[in-house]
Formats: structure tokens, C-alpha cells, sequence
């Protein structure tokens, strides 16, 4: 459940901060929210992140929707909370700059991701960027803390059985110390 909300607030998020953007921003100054660190400014994106693989477009809306059926997939043996948030903004993220190459301008599964947030002075020249954007970075770190914990995505220890997978030895001192003295 955590996962759906998580993956439909973002959804929203990203798309209607979107539209937002499209309405007050396109043809528009850049607006400085925080003098030197963030401004709002409107640009169309063909490409992935910093402006690669322009030209490209099939091939990313390709990657994105595979990037959606795995997450979905992989959603169904979920039970740990973190990786629910993790996959929730990945698929959010991933779902709305797929949306953006599905739909938006210049044409039908041709279209240009809609990017606005830009932070002006940070070295070296930060691209700008969209709340996707974010949401796919973060749910990227908590993937890698997930991962580096050892934590699946049931929730349990890469060294820790689950519960339904219990030892059947009937032996009590099978786990005995091995280094005790035998005399």
C-alpha cells in the first residue's frame, strides 16, 4: 500500500508541478526564488539527464517503460517500508518523464521532458532539472542503502532466513561450538 501512495503522490507531484511550469514558465525569464541557488527556468529536455542521448527518444521511452514493468514486478514480493518508498519514487520518477516523452512536444512518442528547477551557481554548470528527476535520485540512494544493509526487499537480512524456511534439524546440538574441548 505504502508503495502505491508514494508512486501516486509523486506521480501527481511531478505532473502537475509540469504543467505549472508549461504555464507560467515557457517564453518566460527565469524567476530566482533563492538568489544563487535556485531558479526557476524553463527548458525542454530531448535527452536523459544533462542533456545526453538527445536524439534518442524511442530508445529512452523504451528504457523507462522497461524500468516501470520491473519495478512492478518487483513490487509484489515487497514488505520492507524503505524499499517501498525507494520503488514508489522510482516508479514515479520513471513514469513521469515517460509521460513527458509519450506526449508533450514536438510529437507523439517524440516528446521533450519538461525541466525547471536549476540550481545557477553550483560547479560545475548544474543541468537543470524536474521533481521525476529528484524522485529518481533518491529512490536511487535508498536502493544503494537498502542494498549495502543487505535488507531484501521482504525485509529481511541477506543472512537471515525467513520465517517460513525455518531449520527442520532435530538434532539440539547441532550448532553446538565445534571448539569446545572433546576430552
Amino acid at each position: 500500500m505504502l508503495f502505491a501512495v508514494v508512486a501516486v503522490l509523486g506521480y501527481l507531484t511531478d505532473l502537475i508541478t509540469k504543467i505549472i511550469a508549461v504555464a507560467r514558465l515557457e517564453d518566460a525569464d527565469p524567476v530566482v526564488v533563492i538568489p544563487h541557488v535556485l531558479h526557476l527556468t524553463f527548458v525542454r529536455n530531448a535527452g536523459a539527464a544533462f542533456g545526453m542521448a538527445a536524439g534518442f527518444t524511442i530508445v529512452l521511452t523504451v528504457i523507462a517503460l522497461t524500468v516501470c514493468v520491473v519495478v512492478l514486478r518487483m513490487a509484489r514480493q515487497l514488505r520492507d517500508p524503505l524499499w517501498a518508498v525507494g520503488l514508489g519514487l522510482l516508479l514515479a520518477g520513471a513514469l513521469g518523464n515517460l509521460t513527458d516523452r509519450i506526449f508533450r512536444e514536438p510529437s507523439l512518442l517524440q516528446g521533450h521532458v519538461v525541466d525547471f528547477l536549476q540550481f545557477p551557481d553550483w560547479p560545475p554548470s548544474w543541468p537543470v532539472f524536474n521533481i521525476a528527476d529528484v524522485m529518481i535520485n533518491v529512490a536511487a540512494a535508498i536502493i544503494v542503502v537498502q542494498t549495502v544493509r543487505g535488507i531484501g526487499l521482504d525485509g529481511t537480512k541477506a543472512d537471515q532466513k525467513p520465517a517460513d524456511d525455518e531449520d527442520t534439524d532435530t538434532d539440539p546440538d547441532a550448532d553446538a561450538d565445534t571448539d569446545a574441548d572433546p576430552a
